[in-house]
């Protein structure tokens, strides 16, 4: 389906019309520009605020992961250690990414459906004492949230090391404080709560981790060490996407302006509905405990005598799309995106209305 009549997939989001407009005017060339720069800035206060950190924020073009990995590769040198806490997809890309750099890496793994033990977490980073650790806030495939990154992120700069966190698919919809959990180098994509386009990846920087991406010296593609001194020199590394800064700069100021207590709230309400529904319907949670399932993302097993393909074609017919799952959960697990532009109740009765149809017949 090019269209969704009724999109619930976790991401990329729908993107509602006054955040579309963006894109219809003709801008100049972002690369010589006052006018550009001065947005850029903009954008870096304004997500400042909304990630409730001091830290220097950089806004690069293209998708999420090109953050994961530039955060990995401006911070490590082959044979440095790197400490992956997982329980999911993502936390465990991290080790494998770094597996694939040549860095030492190991993997603190816990299962899927589960949260990190943060005492487990600690004894490993005592022992280990890697140079970064990195964790994900909300492992969107497992629909869980990690209530306990203050205590990594403690445990992280008690042994000198540097805190990389992922929070792409919960920053703005899930509580976080960037300087009160300590995270040195923190990763948001525009295509979740900021209900944008794949466009941008967005992160904070610590001073801390300048001081090492400076010593890193990796001059990438994906490297942070050009975007320092941006907007302050007017210079960017490539040229930037400028439509997108636009579009991000009117989610960030209709998201702060609304508040962003509201925003959270939202999407708390709208998560605690679908699993309701959910339940009503007979479908079972994933996580093995609803409190750690994400306010952005619901992830059910798929229903008895159902194979996500059939299940999934049911759906469609009638116009509702959800999210599969991959590795360890394909064809198991399927997920509800409850974020940004989708945090929305009546748009979640409807998912689920469909759903319910679908299974009684």
């Amino acid at each position: 389906m090019q269209n969704y009549k009724i999109g619930l997939v976790p991401g990329p989001v729908s993107v509602p019309e006054f955040i579309r407009k963006a894109w219809l005017e003709d801008y100049g060339s972002a690369d010589i520009e006052d006018e550009f720069f001065n947005l850029y800035a903009a954008n870096q206060s304004l997500t400042q605020k909304l990630l409730h950190t001091k830290n220097k924020i950089v806004i690069t073009s293209g998708e999420a992961m090109s953050i994961l990995w530039g955060a990995l590769k401006s911070t490590l040198k082959p044979n440095d250690k790197l400490l992956a806490v997982a329980s999911g997809l993502f936390g465990e890309g991290f080790a494998w990414m770094g597996e694939k750099l040549g860095f030492n890496s190991k993997l603190s793994a816990f299962d899927y459906d589960d949260i990190p033990d943060p005492e487990k977490v600690i004894d490993e980073i005592k022992s280990f004492k890697p140079k970064v650790i990195t964790a994900v806030h909300c492992e969107t495939p497992s629909g869980t949230i990690n209530p306990h990154l203050k205590i990594i992120g403690r445990a992280a700069h008690e042994v000198g090391a540097l805190f990389v966190v992922d929070f792409v698919s919960s920053a703005g919809g899930v509580e976080l404080n960037v300087d009160d959990y300590e995270i040195d180098i923190g990763l948001l994509g525009s295509q979740k709560v900021l209900s944008l386009t794949s466009s941008l990846s967005i992160s904070s920087i610590s001073d801390r981790a300048w001081d090492v991406i400076k010593n890193t010296d990796y001059n990438g593609y994906d490297a942070y060490n050009y975007w320092y001194e941006v907007p302050e020199k007017k210079y960017t590394p490539y040229t930037h996407d400028w439509p997108a800064m636009k579009a991000l700069n009117l989610s960030l100021e209709n998201i702060l302006n609304n508040g962003l207590e509201n925003n959270l709230k939202r999407h708390s309400e709208a998560a605690k509905l679908c699993r309701s529904l959910g339940r009503e319907i007979g479908l079972k949670l994933f996580p093995k405990d609803e409190k750690f399932s994400s306010p952005t993302v619901t992830a059910f097993y798929i229903p008895e005598n159902w194979t996500w393909e059939n299940f999934n074609n049911a759906l469609r017919i009638r116009g509702l799309a959800v999210g599969g799952n991959y590795g360890k959960l394909a064809g198991k697990v399927f997920r509800i995106g409850h974020m940004g532009s989708q945090a929305n109740n009546e748009l979640v009765k409807n998912g689920m209305e469909i759903i319910k149809e679908v299974l009684n017949k």
